[in-house]
C-alpha cells in the first residue's frame, strides 16, 4: 500500500476514533492488526505511534494509575483534522479514496460504536472523497451489515447453498457454511469481498478473516473448505447483465492438413462457434494440438475444406478479416532488452495509428492494469535464464500483446506451460475473463487440474495422427469416455464430494493397451484412434451457427509504411541500447580489432632505435585486406541473427498486416548506423597506429560500404535460415572465398584455368565484394596520395611510354622478322605460330594510338601470308623505328616536366616541402610494387591474340571496350570504360559493391534465399 494512503488513513482512523469517549480497546486493536497485515514490523512501530500522537493515547505505564487515559478531542479540533484530510484528498487516486472509506466503516465496524459524531464525520470525509450518496450507501451496507438479508444493491453478490429472497441480490451457488459476499463500486470499477461464516476459505493462498473486507482484483481466486474455487471471471460476469455479445460466427468445415512430407496432420476438422465461449483443445503427444491451432488461425492453409468467419474465408479473404484474429504462441513473444510497458505500447503504436500519446499510454497502463503488471511496468523483460519477471507475468504480458488490440478471436498455444498452479490459474481465468467480453478463444491446453479443467466452455479432444474423438462440455467429456469403455462409473464426472474432474483419466481410457496372458501391457492399443474417431464420427454431429452477415469488428488502425519504420527503428534502437552487453561488444570490437591488428603490423626495417616510416611497412596491403575482411566479418555478425531472433515475434505480428518493407528498412537503418561509427572507429585508431595519413575519408567509405554490404547479405541468410547456429556455421564459407578472390592472396593471373582469364579479372572474382573493394583501396591508396597525386599523371605518361619502347616495339619488331623468314615455310607448327604472330601484330597495331606513318599501310592485306612482302615488312620496320622514337621522346618530355614540378614544389616558399620526408609520409613502397606489379617475371604476355601488359597495371587504363557494358578490365585498372564513360576505379567500384547491396535488398524483401532453400528442400523430398 502507498505510503500517501497509510497517512490518510492514520490521521483519519484518529479522527474517528477520539469521537465519543475517545478510542477503544478493540479499535486499537483493530488498527494494529491492519498494520500488522500490511506493513513490515518497523514500519507498523512508527505508523502506531503515529496513530497515538493523533489520538493523545497513553500506555498503561505512562499514566498516573496504570489505567489507560483516554483523551477526548473538540469539535474544533475534529474540524481542524477533517481540513487535514481535505488536503490529503488531493493527493489520493478516486480508487485510494475508496479503500480509505472502506477501511475507516471496518474500524467503526470494529466495537460496533456508530455514534451519530462518528457516522457523521464518516459521512463528511466521503463527500470531501466525492464519492455519490447511492455509492456512499452500497459501500456503508456492505461493510457494516452483518447480514445479507438488509443488502438489497444490484452492485452485491452473494455466494451461498441456498438462495436469498431479496429482489436485486444476485445469487452464485457454492456449497458452503455462511456466505461469501462480493461488491463492485461502480465508479472506480473495483470489487471487494468479505466472508461471513466459520470455514477457513482461502483467497489468493490467504485464509479470510471473518467479516474483513478485500479486495478482489483481477485474476483473484477464492478456494472453498468444500472444493470449490471461484474465479475472479465467472463472478464479475454476474455484473455484466446488459452486456452485448459480439456478432461473430466461427466456422471451420471438413479441414485436412497435409505436411510436406505427405504425412497427414489433421482429419475432417468441423469445428462451429460464436462469440463469448472459452474452447480448450487437447491431446496427446503427436495429436495434432498445434497444427489444428495454427491452421484455425490462418498460418497453416488446409489441403482441403474452408475456415470462414462472419462468411469471410480466412485464406482467400484475408482483407476482410485484418485485426480480427489474434495468436499467443507457447514460446514468450517479447522484446527481452525493452521493459514491460514498453513492449506493448510499441505494440499499440503499430495498432492504432489515430491515437494521441496520451491515448495509447492511457490504454496501455489500462491493460497493465487489468492483468496486474502496473507495478512492473517499467521493469526489463528480460530472457528466461535472466528472469526479471515472473513465468506468469511473461504469460500475462504476451496475451496482454494481443489483448490491447482486442481481437475477436484470439489462438493461444499451451499458456500454462512451465508455470506454477497458481500462475496457471490465473492465466486461465484472465482468459476466461475475456470471453466475457465476446471473445472466442481457442486454448491448447496440456494438463490442466480440476478447476482449470472446469473453466472450459467446451473440449475439442484428438487423438495421434490428428483424430478428432470429442467436443462438447469437459464434464461430459470423462462420462463419454467411461461409457464408451462400459466402467462402473460410467455416468460419474467429478467427484461427488470434493468436485473435482481428473482429465488424466480421460487419456488413461484413450490410450488404455491390451494386456498379454502375462498381465504386462502389450504395445496395442484397445482402441485405436481411426476407430475412437469413428466413433465420434457418429454419436457428434456439429450444429453449424449462422453465418454472420456482418463485417467481424475489428480495432486495428494500422500506420503508414513511414510511420512503421520510425515504430520499428526506434522499438529496435531502444532494445539495443538497453542491452549493455551487446552494445559494448560491438562498439568495442573495431577498435580493439584495430589496435590489436595495427600494432603487430607496425613494422621497422632496421634494428634499434630507428623510428617506424610508413613508406618501408611491408605490411600495408595485407592490412587494407585485412580490414576488408574485419568489415565483412563485423558486418555479418551484427546482422546474421537479426532475422532469427524477431522471427516469433514477425510471426505474431504477420496478424496486423505490417509491412515487411517497413521491418526491413528500419533494420538497414540501424545496422547501417552501427556499420558507420565501426568502422569509423576502426580506420581512426588503424590509421593512426600505422601512420597512414590523408586516406581515412576514402579508408572509412570503402569499409563503411563493405560493412553494409555485409549487414544485407547477413539479413538474406538470418531471413532463409531458423537456427543461429547454422548462420554462424556459414560465415566462414561467406569469408572465405571474399578472402581467396580479393586478389591479393593469389593472383588472378594464376588461378585455375577454367576461371582465370589473362588481363582481365576473373568473372567468378567480380562476385566478391572483397575483390572491388580491395582494388578500389589500393589504387585510391596509390593515385590519391598526398606525395603522389601531382605526379601521378606524368608518371602515367612516362611509364605508358617506356613500355611501349621497350617492350611493345620490341615484341613487334621480334615477331615481324619471324614472320619474314618463316611465312613461306611448310612446317605446321611454324606456320601456325607465323599465323599467331600475324594476327597479334594486327590487333595491337589497330589498337596503337601513334598513327603516324601507321594508315598508310595496308594492314588488312600485308599482316596476311600472301600479303607479307619484303616492301611491307620494311615500311612496318620503318614505322616501329617512328613509334620508338616517338615513346622515347614522350619518356624523356614526361621525366623532365616531373622534375620541374619536384623543383618547383622545393623552392615554392608558400609551404614546407622536401621529396623524401613527403614520400616517407604518404607513399609505401610495398603498395606501389603491389599495383606496379614490379615484382612479375613477365612484363608483356600473349593470350589470344593479343600483347597483354603485366607491368604497371596502375597506369595502364583499359583497352577499348567490346560494348557499352564491357566494363571488365586488368586488375588494379585506375579506370573503367561504362556506357562510353571512362569512371575513375574507386568511384566505379564502390558503385558495383553498393548495386549488389542493393540487389541483395531486393532478394531479401521478396526472401529470395528462403525461397530457394524451401524449393530445393521440396525437390529433394520428392526425390
Amino acid at each position: 500500500m502507498s505510503e500517501e494512503i497509510l497517512k490518510a488513513l492514520t490521521q483519519l482512523f484518529a479522527i474517528i476514533t477520539k469521537q465519543d469517549g475517545g478510542v477503544t480497546e478493540k479499535e486499537r486493536n483493530f488498527v494494529v492488526s491492519y498494520f500488522q497485515q500490511e506493513l513490515d514490523q518497523d514500519s507498523v512501530k512508527e505508523y502506531l505511534e503515529l496513530y497515538d500522537q493523533f489520538v493523545g493515547y497513553n500506555t498503561p505505564e505512562e499514566s498516573e494509575d496504570g489505567k489507560k487515559e483516554k483523551k477526548l478531542t473538540s469539535v474544533r479540533d475534529s474540524v481542524k483534522t477533517l481540513a487535514i484530510c481535505k488536503k490529503i484528498n488531493k493527493t489520493l487516486t478516486q480508487k485510494q479514496k475508496v479503500v480509505v472509506l472502506i477501511k475507516i466503516l471496518e474500524l467503526v465496524g470494529s466495537d460496533k460504536n456508530f455514534t451519530p459524531q462518528r457516522m457523521e464525520i464518516i459521512d463528511t470525509i466521503s463527500t470531501v472523497f466525492n464519492i455519490e450518496k447511492d455509492e456512499f450507501k452500497l459501500i456503508e451496507g456492505f461493510v457494516l451489515q452483518e447480514s445479507s438479508k438488509d443488502l438489497d444493491f444490484e452492485n452485491i453478490l452473494i455466494v451461498r447453498h441456498e438462495p436469498l429472497d431479496v429482489e436485486k441480490l444476485k445469487y452464485v451457488h457454492a456449497d458452503l457454511h455462511g456466505e461469501i459476499i462480493f461488491m463492485k463500486v461502480p465508479s472506480v470499477d473495483m470489487y471487494f469481498v468479505k466472508y461471513m461464516g466459520p470455514d477457513e476459505n482461502v483467497m489468493n493462498g490467504f485464509i479470510m478473516k471473518n467479516n474483513q473486507v478485500y479486495l478482489f482484483s483481477h485474476g483473484s481466486t477464492i478456494k472453498t473448505m468444500k472444493g470449490n474455487a471461484l474465479y475472479y471471471s465467472d463472478l464479475i460476469s454476474q455484473f455484466m447483465s446488459a452486456f452485448k455479445a459480439t456478432k461473430l460466427s466461427f466456422n471451420a468445415i471438413n479441414l485436412e492438413y497435409k505436411f510436406p512430407n505427405g504425412g497427414i496432420g489433421l482429419r475432417n476438422i468441423n469445428i462451429s462457434e460464436g462469440p463469448g465461449k472459452l474452447i480448450g483443445i487437447m491431446g496427446a503427444s503427436g495429436a495434432g494440438k498445434t497444427t489444428l491451432l495454427n491452421v484455425l488461425a490462418g498460418m497453416n492453409e488446409p489441403s482441403s475444406g474452408e475456415l470462414k468467419i462472419n462468411g469471410f474465408n480466412v485464406f482467400t479473404e484475408k482483407d476482410n478479416i485484418q485485426g480480427v484474429i489474434g495468436y499467443v504462441a507457447q514460446d514468450d513473444l517479447l522484446i527481452e532488452e525493452l521493459t514491460v510497458y514498453q513492449n506493448l505500447y510499441y505494440n499499440a503504436k503499430l495498432c492504432f495509428a489515430g491515437m494521441s500519446e496520451a491515448e495509447l499510454d492511457k490504454r496501455v497502463m489500462d491493460v497493465l492494469t487489468s492483468l496486474g503488471l502496473e507495478q512492473r511496468k517499467d521493469l526489463r523483460v528480460g530472457s528466461v535464464l535472466d528472469k526479471t519477471i515472473s513465468g506468469g507475468q511473461r504469460k500475462r504480458l504476451n496475451i496482454a500483446l494481443e489483448l490491447i488490440r482486442e481481437p475477436s478471436v484470439m489462438f493461444v498455444d499451451e499458456p500454462t506451460s512451465g508455470l506454477s498452479s497458481r500462475d496457471s490459474e490465473n492465466v486461465i481465468d484472465l482468459l476466461k475473463e475475456l470471453t466475457l467480453k465476446g471473445k472466442l478463444i481457442f486454448v491448447v491446453i496440456h494438463q490442466p487440474s480440476s478447476d482449470i479443467y472446469k473453466m472450459f466452455d467446451k473440449m475439442y479432444i484428438m487423438d495421434t495422427g490428428g483424430y478428432p474423438i470429442f467436443y462438447g462440455n469437459p464434464v461430459e467429456a470423462v462420462t463419454y469416455f467411461k461409457s464408451a469403455t462400459n466402467q462402473v462409473d460410467k455416468d460419474r464426472g467429478q467427484c461427488p464430494t470434493c468436485g473435482n474432474v481428473n482429465p488424466e483419466q480421460i487419456f488413461n481410457i484413450i490410450e488404455a493397451k491390451v494386456v498379454d496372458e502375462y498381465g504386462q501391457f502389450t504395445n496395442k492399443r484397445k482402441v485405436n484412434p481411426m476407430q475412437w474417431h469413428e466413433q465420434y464420427e457418429q454419436l457428434f454431429k456439429v450444429p453449424i451457427v449462422p453465418e454472420e452477415t456482418e463485417a467481424p469488428p475489428k480495432g486495428l488502425d494500422i500506420p503508414s509504411k513511414i510511420k512503421q519504420t520510425k515504430i520499428f527503428t526506434v522499438r529496435d534502437t531502444l532494445a539495443k541500447i538497453s542491452n549493455k552487453q551487446y552494445l559494448l561488444i560491438n562498439l568495442l570490437e573495431a577498435p580493439v580489432l584495430a589496435i590489436i591488428l595495427a600494432f603487430i603490423i607496425r613494422y621497422k626495417t632496421g634494428a634499434g632505435d630507428e623510428s617506424y616510416v610508413f613508406r618501408f611497412n611491408e605490411n600495408i596491403p595485407a592490412f587494407l585486406l585485412m580490414s576488408i575482411i574485419v568489415a565483412l566479418f563485423m558486418g555479418l555478425s551484427v546482422s546474421a541473427e537479426e532475422i532469427i531472433r524477431d522471427r516469433k515475434i514477425l510471426k505474431r505480428e504477420s496478424f496486423l498486416n505490417l509491412s515487411w518493407g517497413s521491418y526491413i528498412f528500419s533494420k538497414l537503418i540501424i545496422l547501417f548506423v552501427l556499420s558507420a561509427i565501426q568502422t569509423l572507429t576502426y580506420v581512426i585508431i588503424g590509421n593512426m597506429i600505422l601512420e597512414v595519413q590523408g586516406m581515412t575519408l576514402s579508408f572509412w567509405l570503402v569499409l563503411f560500404t563493405v560493412s553494409c554490404f555485409a549487414n544485407v547479405l547477413g539479413l538474406n541468410v538470418s531471413s532463409a535460415f531458423n537456427s543461429a547456429v547454422t548462420v554462424y556455421i556459414l560465415i566462414p564459407l561467406l569469408l572465405i572465398p571474399q578472402m581467396i578472390l580479393s586478389g591479393l592472396l593469389f593472383s588472378f593471373d594464376k588461378l585455375n584455368n577454367l576461371i582465370s582469364t589473362k588481363g582481365k579479372v576473373p568473372i567468378v572474382a567480380d562476385f566478391m565484394a572483397s575483390r572491388w573493394a580491395y582494388e578500389a583501396l589500393a589504387v585510391e591508396q596509390f593515385i590519391h596520395n598526398d606525395f603522389e597525386e601531382p605526379y601521378y599523371e606524368l608518371e602515367k605518361e612516362e611509364m605508358m611510354a617506356d613500355f611501349k619502347a621497350s617492350y611493345v616495339e620490341k615484341k613487334l619488331r621480334e615477331k615481324v622478322q619471324y614472320i619474314g623468314q618463316n611465312k613461306d615455310n611448310e612446317d605446321p607448327e611454324t606456320r601456325e605460330r607465323v599465323l599467331d604472330d600475324l594476327t597479334i601484330v594486327k590487333n595491337t597495331l589497330e589498337r596503337e594510338s601513334f598513327r603516324e606513318g601507321l594508315d598508310n599501310l595496308n594492314l588488312e592485306v600485308g599482316l596476311t601470308l600472301e600479303g607479307f612482302s619484303k616492301e611491307f615488312e620494311k615500311s612496318l620496320n620503318k614505322y616501329l623505328d617512328a613509334m620508338r622514337s616517338h615513346y622515347l621522346d614522350q619518356y624523356n618530355f614526361a621525366v623532365k616536366k616531373k622534375e620541374t614540378l619536384i623543383l618547383y614544389f622545393e623552392n615554392d616558399e608558400s609551404f614546407d616541402y622536401k621529396l623524401n620526408e613527403y614520400k616517407d609520409k604518404y607513399y609505401n613502397e610495398s603498395m606501389a610494387d603491389l599495383v606496379r606489379n614490379l615484382n612479375v617475371k613477365d612484363r608483356i604476355i600473349e593470350f589470344e591474340g593479343r600483347l597483354i601488359q603485366q607491368i604497371d597495371p596502375v597506369f595502364h587504363e583499359p583497352a577499348f571496350p567490346n560494348h557499352a557494358l564491357d566494363y571488365r578490365t586488368h586488375f588494379f585498372a585506375p579506370k573503367k570504360h561504362f556506357v562510353g564513360q571512362l569512371i575513375p576505379t574507386f568511384t566505379f567500384n564502390m558503385a558495383v559493391i553498393w548495386l549488389m547491396t542493393i540487389i541483395l535488398c531486393v532478394s531479401l524483401y521478396f526472401e529470395l534465399f528462403k525461397k530457394f532453400l524451401e524449393s530445393f528442400g521440396k525437390i529433394k523430398l520428392k526425390k
